[in-house]
């Protein structure tokens, strides 16, 4: 990495000075032990489903929000998100007294829309495409004034986002492997930042649905690629919907990331089940991604000893998860 390029990402001390300021809306996360049955070495999950709102994403966008002047405040603040993103914000906006507005696919998952309404939170609601959500959330900028809570590709989002990445390497210093969920890359860009900074010998490795791998695509080409909503639409890991990566979360994710590995929609199920099995944690699809990495693409991973893999968010329905757990 050349100094300008280390320059422009998030720095330990962004990340440290992000994780005081959140301290007080956002909680410190365990990690819980997991021997899944087959999977080699030490395994943690980070659960991130014990969140306020059942999500990392409070994370970023509390260190988003916390840092709005008055004024701003007084204007409000305005997203676009499929659900736990939208959570977050409106939970931190509540925080400081600021309105929530919130732009969501008409095809997000009922649980989140209701959880977003509870904690006082407006929605509009658009079509499925990520391009309709950022189109409707600028209209209303300009209409309104609001300031926008970028769900990803926002160096304060970035830097909550990494707290959980401190986290980690504090808890478990000698830990060898962390595997990150990703869409946006807000998570595995800020994860990565951290782990990669306080403990350079640490591999990181972003895992995200094959029915949804943009990111996949766009790491091994080098470039930033986007796939259509009817694509990625496809894939129950709601929260791993987006369409691309950020700019900024990619020039994090080439910096720090090792490699990006893809899981089907039954590995995902099986992880999910191994999750509540072994680990007694609720897991949403999108957070049971890393666990399916581990149980069946070990070939695709580097050796390790201690891995930390991270259970991004609970949120899910309950009749999915029913239905998950009945399957044989």
């Amino acid at each position: 990495m050349t100094t300008s390029a280390i320059d422009s990402l998030v720095s330990l001390d962004d990340i440290r000075t992000a994780a005081a300021r959140i301290s007080g809306v956002a909680v410190r996360t365990p990690l819980v032990r997991a021997p899944f049955p087959g999977v080699s070495g030490h395994v943690w999950l980070k659960a991130e489903s014990l969140q306020p709102i059942g999500s990392f994403k409070l994370r970023g966008a509390a260190n988003r929000i916390l840092q709005l002047t008055p004024d701003e405040i007084a204007r409000g603040v305005i997203t676009y998100s499929s659900g736990n993103h939208a959570q977050g914000v409106a939970y931190a906006a509540r925080e400081v007294g600021a309105k929530a507005v919130i732009v969501m696919p008409r095809n997000a998952p009922a649980i989140k829309r209701a959880a977003t309404l509870a904690l006082g939170a407006e929605i509009v609601e658009v079509g499925v495409a990520s391009s309709e959500r950022l189109a409707k959330n600028d209209e209303l900028v300009a209409k309104h004034g609001y300031i926008t809570v970028a769900p990803y590709d926002d160096e304060a989002v970035i830097g909550g986002q990494a707290t959980c990445g401190l986290e980690i390497v504090e808890d478990l210093p000698n830990v060898d492997l962390v595997l990150s969920p990703v869409s946006g890359g807000g998570l595995l860009s800020g994860v990565a930042a951290a782990v990669r900074q306080l403990r350079p010998e640490a591999v990181v490795v972003g895992v995200e649905p094959e029915l949804a791998a943009d990111a996949a695509e766009s790491f091994h080409k080098g470039e930033i690629v986007s796939w259509p909503a009817e694509l990625t639409s496809r894939t129950m890991a709601d929260g791993l919907r987006t369409q691309s990566v950020g700019v900024r979360n990619f020039a994090h994710i080439r910096a720090f990331v090792d490699r990006i590995v893809t899981v089907t929609e039954a590995e995902i199920r099986a992880a999910m089940r191994a999750i509540v099995a072994t680990a007694r944690l609720v897991p949403e699809p999108s957070g049971a991604v890393t666990t399916a990495a581990l149980m069946f693409h070990a070939h695709e991973l580097p050796p390790y000893q201690r891995v930390v893999a991270i259970l991004s968010g609970g949120n899910v329905a309950p009749e999915m998860l029913a239905d998950v757990l009945m399957e044989r």
